[in-house]
Protein backbone atom coordinates (compact mmCIF):
# COMPACT_ATOMS: atom_id res chain seq x y z
CA UNK A 1 0.00 0.00 0.00
CA UNK A 2 1.27 3.43 -0.85
CA UNK A 3 0.87 6.16 1.14
CA UNK A 4 1.61 10.12 0.04
CA UNK A 5 2.98 12.60 1.91
CA UNK A 6 -0.44 14.23 2.08
CA UNK A 7 -1.87 11.17 3.29
CA UNK A 8 0.66 10.82 5.90
CA UNK A 9 0.70 14.31 7.36
CA UNK A 10 -2.83 13.97 7.64
CA UNK A 11 -2.70 10.95 9.61
CA UNK A 12 0.25 12.67 12.11
CA UNK A 13 -2.09 15.51 12.66
CA UNK A 14 -4.97 13.51 13.52
CA UNK A 15 -2.77 11.71 15.51
CA UNK A 16 -1.51 14.44 17.71
CA UNK A 17 -4.39 15.95 17.95
CA UNK A 18 -6.08 12.70 19.12
CA UNK A 19 -3.36 12.76 21.74
CA UNK A 20 -3.98 16.33 22.76
CA UNK A 21 -1.09 17.95 22.16
CA UNK A 22 -2.06 21.07 20.63
CA UNK A 23 -0.32 23.86 18.06
CA UNK A 24 -1.63 26.96 20.13
CA UNK A 25 -2.83 28.33 23.39
CA UNK A 26 -6.18 27.93 24.20
CA UNK A 27 -8.28 28.58 27.11
CA UNK A 28 -9.90 25.31 27.63
CA UNK A 29 -8.21 22.97 29.19
CA UNK A 30 -10.01 20.14 28.11
CA UNK A 31 -10.85 19.43 24.46
CA UNK A 32 -14.47 17.85 23.27
CA UNK A 33 -15.86 16.72 19.77
CA UNK A 34 -19.32 17.64 19.12
CA UNK A 35 -20.78 15.13 16.42
CA UNK A 36 -24.18 16.83 16.28
CA UNK A 37 -26.50 18.49 18.65
CA UNK A 38 -29.98 20.18 18.91
CA UNK A 39 -30.58 22.41 21.66
CA UNK A 40 -31.69 26.09 22.63
CA UNK A 41 -34.44 27.56 20.83
CA UNK A 42 -34.27 24.74 18.30
CA UNK A 43 -30.88 26.17 16.89
CA UNK A 44 -28.92 24.01 15.10
CA UNK A 45 -25.38 23.08 15.40
CA UNK A 46 -23.45 20.80 13.43
CA UNK A 47 -20.02 20.62 13.47
CA UNK A 48 -16.93 18.56 12.01
CA UNK A 49 -16.27 15.21 13.85
CA UNK A 50 -12.57 15.86 15.10
CA UNK A 51 -10.99 17.44 17.41
CA UNK A 52 -9.80 21.04 16.72
CA UNK A 53 -6.39 22.22 18.96
CA UNK A 54 -8.20 25.46 19.38
CA UNK A 55 -11.78 25.17 19.97
CA UNK A 56 -14.55 24.06 22.54
CA UNK A 57 -17.70 24.80 21.29
CA UNK A 58 -20.74 23.58 23.53
CA UNK A 59 -24.35 24.99 23.52
CA UNK A 60 -26.44 23.86 26.37
CA UNK A 61 -30.32 24.54 26.34
CA UNK A 62 -29.84 27.00 28.81
CA UNK A 63 -27.07 29.37 26.68
CA UNK A 64 -28.99 31.57 24.13
CA UNK A 65 -32.74 31.90 24.65
CA UNK A 66 -31.84 35.73 25.12
CA UNK A 67 -33.99 37.89 22.63
CA UNK A 68 -30.95 40.22 22.65
CA UNK A 69 -28.56 37.73 21.22
CA UNK A 70 -31.02 35.38 18.83
CA UNK A 71 -30.35 36.26 15.38
CA UNK A 72 -33.69 36.82 13.71
CA UNK A 73 -32.13 37.32 10.16
CA UNK A 74 -32.44 35.88 6.67
CA UNK A 75 -28.83 37.05 6.45
CA UNK A 76 -25.69 34.34 6.62
CA UNK A 77 -22.83 35.61 9.06
CA UNK A 78 -19.67 34.16 9.85
CA UNK A 79 -18.02 34.71 13.25
CA UNK A 80 -14.52 34.21 14.05
CA UNK A 81 -13.94 33.96 17.98
CA UNK A 82 -9.72 34.22 18.33
CA UNK A 83 -7.58 34.92 21.16
CA UNK A 84 -5.11 38.22 21.37
CA UNK A 85 -1.91 35.94 21.09
CA UNK A 86 -2.36 33.62 18.19
CA UNK A 87 -0.27 31.21 16.11
CA UNK A 88 -0.10 30.93 12.11
CA UNK A 89 -2.78 28.65 11.81
CA UNK A 90 -5.12 30.66 13.56
CA UNK A 91 -4.17 33.59 11.48
CA UNK A 92 -4.48 32.06 8.36
CA UNK A 93 -8.17 30.80 9.31
CA UNK A 94 -9.21 34.55 9.76
CA UNK A 95 -7.67 35.40 6.21
CA UNK A 96 -8.69 32.50 4.44
CA UNK A 97 -12.28 33.11 5.77
CA UNK A 98 -12.17 36.74 5.10
CA UNK A 99 -10.58 36.59 1.59
CA UNK A 100 -13.04 33.76 0.54
CA UNK A 101 -16.38 35.58 1.99
CA UNK A 102 -15.02 38.79 0.10
CA UNK A 103 -14.27 37.23 -3.08
CA UNK A 104 -17.36 34.78 -3.59
CA UNK A 105 -19.91 36.85 -2.02
CA UNK A 106 -18.97 40.69 -2.37
CA UNK A 107 -20.41 41.35 1.21
CA UNK A 108 -23.65 39.51 0.44
CA UNK A 109 -22.06 37.48 3.95
CA UNK A 110 -20.77 39.15 6.20
CA UNK A 111 -17.42 38.43 8.21
CA UNK A 112 -16.79 39.64 12.15
CA UNK A 113 -13.39 38.47 13.98
CA UNK A 114 -14.08 38.58 17.22
CA UNK A 115 -11.34 38.62 20.12
CA UNK A 116 -12.57 36.44 22.34
CA UNK A 117 -10.25 38.16 25.50
CA UNK A 118 -10.77 41.89 25.04
CA UNK A 119 -14.63 41.69 24.38
CA UNK A 120 -15.21 39.13 27.21
CA UNK A 121 -18.59 40.94 27.57
CA UNK A 122 -20.19 39.91 23.82
CA UNK A 123 -23.36 38.33 24.03
CA UNK A 124 -22.01 36.14 20.93
CA UNK A 125 -19.79 34.21 23.43
CA UNK A 126 -22.06 33.56 25.22
CA UNK A 127 -24.71 32.20 22.78
CA UNK A 128 -22.52 30.23 21.28
CA UNK A 129 -20.48 29.50 24.05
CA UNK A 130 -17.23 29.92 23.09
CA UNK A 131 -14.28 29.39 24.94
CA UNK A 132 -11.33 28.66 22.35
CA UNK A 133 -11.16 29.84 18.83
CA UNK A 134 -13.82 29.10 16.85
CA UNK A 135 -15.01 29.45 12.98
CA UNK A 136 -18.79 29.46 12.84
CA UNK A 137 -21.50 30.55 10.29
CA UNK A 138 -24.57 31.28 10.59
CA UNK A 139 -27.90 31.83 9.16
CA UNK A 140 -31.12 32.45 11.51
CA UNK A 141 -30.94 29.83 14.13
CA UNK A 142 -28.76 27.51 11.76
CA UNK A 143 -25.39 27.53 13.09
CA UNK A 144 -22.57 25.69 11.34
CA UNK A 145 -19.16 25.39 12.99
CA UNK A 146 -16.35 24.37 10.75
CA UNK A 147 -13.40 24.71 13.49
CA UNK A 148 -11.80 21.43 12.93
CA UNK A 149 -11.84 22.02 9.25
CA UNK A 150 -10.45 25.24 9.10
CA UNK A 151 -7.62 24.58 11.33
CA UNK A 152 -6.96 21.33 9.51
CA UNK A 153 -6.58 22.97 6.57
CA UNK A 154 -6.09 26.98 6.81
CA UNK A 155 -2.22 26.84 6.28
CA UNK A 156 -1.85 23.40 4.50
CA UNK A 157 -4.73 23.18 2.15
CA UNK A 158 -7.15 26.31 2.06
CA UNK A 159 -8.42 25.30 -0.99
CA UNK A 160 -10.70 22.63 1.04
CA UNK A 161 -11.56 25.29 3.95
CA UNK A 162 -12.40 27.77 0.67
CA UNK A 163 -14.58 24.86 -1.01
CA UNK A 164 -16.24 23.96 2.34
CA UNK A 165 -16.83 27.65 3.38
CA UNK A 166 -18.74 28.23 0.19
CA UNK A 167 -20.58 24.66 -0.10
CA UNK A 168 -21.81 25.93 3.68
CA UNK A 169 -22.82 29.46 2.69
CA UNK A 170 -24.23 28.31 -0.46
CA UNK A 171 -26.92 25.65 1.55
CA UNK A 172 -28.05 28.42 3.78
CA UNK A 173 -28.44 30.99 0.82
CA UNK A 174 -30.45 28.93 -0.76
Amino acid sequence: MKVTTKQLIKLLSMALLSLGIQSCTSSTANQKTVQETASCCDQKVKTEASTSCCAETNVDSTACCSSETNVQSSEVQAYYFHATRRCATCMAVEKVTAETLNEKYDGKVSFTSINREEDKENPLLAKYKVEGQTLIVVKGDQVVNLTNVAFMNARTNPDKLQDKLVLTVEAMLN
